[in-house]
């Protein structure tokens, strides 16, 4: 009698073992994307960075996988920013370029309320949702997150802000829910954003919850308290020095948080996201050893440092060498949350788990489009080539990325079949894009900088 009670005890204690495993198997993962801004390729140890302090970004990345070959879907910030919330080519919607500076932009100036965000999707699956730093996606009141499915948000609806919390004008005052935050409630944005989604981690909830953390840093101004400058006093290019400080503080926080989830027990089933929006700025950033910055269409404006950590299911020390895009983070969330992203039609990108976890041997994408001010810059990778209608060259350049990452050698010239078939591949992606719904002054901008590139280069052979 005694065996027989004692095997139906095993039995039960099987089957509620059973149970338990599927019900966490099944447990939504929360969710954290990590957006810094104007962040070089090469300011981050796991890419190479030897001067700038990461040690927090550097062991998460060594936790999870690093997109050796990430893409962002623009070369500079709100366009990007619109790519990577909507999981669609920003200008299937017309958003190919910044706000335009210094007038009042109304709702038409802006990602659309018709366009369906992440947060909006995974607010559908039950998670609580929270927006907290840079905003750039739109100037007027009705398109600030509360209106783009974010219950939570802290942060300044412009495209910039001196670090201090010091506001200049609507869109760059920092708001909590639509409410201004009174000034000497501030310190330093960097600390103060981590302060916020440390607050918001920890509160106990039964939903699981998405949070989109977008740094200002290390966008100008050049502003660093004396703690992080303290860190990088090794680098005696003064400029370079503080723009590492400004890196080193997101590190710094990133750690922060990294903590809390720890402390909360809620790490292993997190995904984080980490990536720049774009290239390194002009000044002080590093893209080495890609050649271009922000605003090109060369490697070094779109390639981005970018990594995902999800100690469930994704294992650790890994570099993924396919081309992946920003683009495949919102069906990769929606998928992971227990969604099914083939119903979201609109979406241009992939879910990267079955691939990174090796389920699925092919590559995520054969080829990837870009478009800056309509037509005015674009280009194309597809396969091993990449084509770059550049406007800072002016001149169409033709690279094989498999023999020179570098795009240093142009081999437009005798290469007429391959140029016909990218011009191609371009033109039938483009068909399903619209014309800019506005313009900023990229177009202007980029001929003032490539005439000073060449005036530059002309005055060092001057022997006077």
């Amino acid at each position: 009698m005694s065996f027989r009670i004692k095997t139906v005890q095993l039995l039960l204690a099987a089957l509620l073992s059973t149970v338990v495993n599927k019900v966490f198997s099944q447990e939504k993962p929360n969710i954290i994307v990590i957006l810094t801004d104007d962040q070089g390729w090469a300011d981050v140890g796991f890419n190479g960075s030897t001067d700038i302090p990461t040690q927090n970004l550097d062991r998460l990345a060594s936790q999870g996988v690093v997109f050796s070959n990430g893409y962002v879907t623009h070369p500079y910030c709100s366009p990007s920013r619109a790519g990577l919330l909507t999981g669609r080519y920003q200008a299937r919607f017309g958003h190919d370029c910044n706000m335009p500076y210094n007038v009042e932009n109304d709702t038409t100036v802006g990602t659309p309320l018709s366009e369906k965000m992440i947060s909006e999707a995974l607010k559908e699956q039950g998670y609580r949702t929270s927006a907290i730093g840079k905003w750039h996606v739109g100037d007027h009141p009705d398109l600030y997150p509360p209106a783009q499915g974010f219950d939570h948000w802290f942060g300044f609806p412009g495209g910039g802000m001196n670090y201090w919390g010091k506001a200049k004008n609507d869109i760059q005052t920092i708001y909590r829910n639509g409410k201004a935050v009174p000034e000497n409630e501030l310190n330093y944005l960097t600390d103060d954003f981590t302060d916020e989604a440390i607050k918001f981690i920890s509160k106990k909830e039964d939903k699981p919850f998405f949070m989109y953390l977008a740094y200002n840093a290390p966008h100008a101004p050049d502003h660093a308290t004396k703690e992080y400058l303290e860190k990088t006093k090794h680098i005696e290019y003064a400029g370079r020095s503080i723009y590492a400080a400004m890196v080193n503080a997101v590190d710094t926080n990133v750690g922060r948080i990294d903590s809390t989830l720890v402390a909360n027990n809620i790490k292993d089933n997190t995904i984080i996201v980490f990536l720049s929006d774009n290239g390194g700025r002009i000044e002080h950033a590093d893209n080495k050893p890609y050649r271009g910055h922000k605003g090109m269409l060369f490697e070094g404006g779109i390639k981005v440092p970018f990594f995902m950590t999800w100690p469930k299911k994704i294992k650790e020390n890994q570099h993924y060498q396919n081309i992946v895009s920003s683009l495949d983070l919102f069906p990769t969330f929606l998928n992971a949350a227990g969604a099914k992203a083939k119903k979201e039609k609109q979406l241009d990108g992939v879910d990267l788990l079955p691939y990174i976890t090796n389920k699925v041997k092919s590559a995520p994408h054969d080829e990837l489009f870009w478009r800056s001010s309509g037509n005015f810059e674009y280009a194309v990778r597809k396969g091993d080539y990449k084509l770059y209608k550049s406007a800072y060259k002016n001149k169409t350049l033709l690279f094989n990325l498999k023999k020179d990452s570098l795009e240093r050698y142009d081999i437009s010239d005798g290469n007429s079949k391959i140029i016909a078939n990218l011009e191609a591949a371009y033109k039938k992606w483009d068909a399903k894009n619209i014309d800019p719904n506005w313009f900023d002054p990229h177009a202007k901008n980029v001929i003032k900088e490539e005439k000073k590139w060449e005036q530059i280069r002309k005055k060092s052979t001057n022997s006077n």
